[in-house]
């Protein structure tokens, strides 16, 4: 069993430029993650079921080196190169001499369990056999290996190639050597590593789910509409997006189903339990800015509604928002999801919070915090709001602590 205090992240490998990629599935995050691994110096083959999508794939992505040529983030030589590295795979059989093969196909259980069944056959012993799973147990998927030694999960975010975060996920018979190879291997294409337990949203789909699910709650009790609490978590939290603008770009599609997926697999906690509001977005197709509707209209010539800029209501809204989003970060940080550092760069890295949710609950105050809880707990009487046990322990700890 992996202990995520024990990795050593010591050893030193060869550079990556000898090292062959293969990525599953051509999709946003499969030919990101295959366009980083280009630029970074790695041979890429990109495979896809559908040969066409890998080959749209491709021509997207030449159109990307060539903007950020024009914008002078890149040389032409580097981008020509980068795109000279990406091959178009035929079949899984093209894999047979990867050092990593990563897949980013849909996230289904039993679709993942075939295609390692299948890849352990083709891979060599040494290959590095990772998920990019957001909500998956990397345990279980490994599960379908004679090996399951070798699998481990790396996600990444979206979009691959600028998200600095990349998610080192062991299951539990990942080894350890694996772990260290993999970490050496993404921080050489630049990325910012951090190691989770495999446990249900790792580290940021699981600590930033009450940024959505309790935004939709004050939305759905009436008490702002989307513009309004948007505005607010954007004015006094100062984050860069409000839930409901990062659903639309995330896509309510992605957003519902890991929601769904780790409400389910934490047994229905209700802390995790999805809202009808997204339900029905994702069952009318309007997932945001990609389909042109979700929360907002992107239609041409649509606008946005204007929010209700109540400084007071403002004040209402954030501070319920902000007391969840800490609870949870101490709920992982209790159960040893991560270490506190990790934490911490997992929620700044990975979706640009101002700042670590553990330091921000120190600055307003953990004994606020947990008012705030227990004022929610009081008035709904819902398992949603329940203060995780460290944090109570903490904010009692400091109240009697002051002089």
């Amino acid at each position: 069993m992996v202990d995520l205090h024990k990795i050593q992240e010591t050893t030193k490998y060869a550079t990556m430029n000898n090292k062959t990629i293969g990525v599953i599935g051509s999709g946003t995050m499969g030919s990101g993650i295959a366009q980083l691994a280009a630029v970074s110096g790695c041979r890429v083959i990109l495979f896809d079921a559908n040969m066409k999508a890998a080959e749209n794939a491709l021509e997207k992505t030449a159109k990307i080196l060539a903007g950020l040529v024009l914008k002078n983030k890149i040389q032409e030589k580097d981008a020509t190169a980068a795109i000279s590295r990406i091959k178009i795979g035929n079949s899984l059989q093209d894999f047979s001499e990867c050092n990593l093969v990563i897949e980013a196909i849909i996230e289904d259980l039993a679709v993942k369990k075939e295609l390692f069944k299948n890849l352990e056959k083709i891979c060599l012993s040494s290959c590095i056999m990772a998920t990019n799973t957001s909500s998956i147990s990397i345990t279980s998927i490994a599960s379908a290996c004679k090996n399951p030694g070798r699998v481990i999960g790396i996600h990444f975010f979206n979009p691959a190639p600028i998200m600095p975060l990349v998610e080192i996920i062991p299951g539990l018979a990942t080894d350890n050597q694996i772990v260290s190879e993999a970490i050496e291997m993404i921080k050489s294409w630049g990325k910012v590593t951090v190691l989770a337990k495999d446990t249900p949203g790792f580290i940021v789909n699981r600590v930033a789910r009450p940024f959505y699910g309790e935004a939709i709650r004050i939305y759905e009790e009436g008490i702002a509409d989307f513009a309004t609490i948007d505005w607010a978590v954007k004015e006094f939290g100062g984050f860069k997006m409000g839930p409901f603008e990062l659903m639309d770009f995330i896509g309510n599609d992605v957003n519902y189903k890991v929601t769904e997926t780790v409400w389910q697999q934490f047994f229905y906690d209700a802390r995790y339990k999805p809202s009808l509001t997204q339900k029905r977005l994702f069952e009318a197709g309007f997932w945001g800015k990609k389909t042109g509707r979700g929360y907002y209209d992107y239609s041409e010539g649509a606008k946005h509604p204007e929010p209700v800029k109540d400084i007071n209501l403002g004040k209402q809204i954030l501070p319920r928002i902000l007391a969840m989003l800490v609870n949870e970060a101490y709920e992982a940080l209790y159960y040893k999801i991560a270490t506190k550092e990790d934490l911490e760069t997992a929620m700044t890295k990975g979706v640009n919070y101002p700042k670590g949710l553990i330091q921000w609950g120190e600055e307003i105050g953990l004994a606020t915090v947990l008012t705030v809880l227990d004022e929610l707990y009081a008035s709904y009487k819902e398992e949603r709001y329940r203060p995780s046990l460290l944090l109570r322990k903490m904010a009692t700890k400091k109240v009697n602590s002051t002089p």
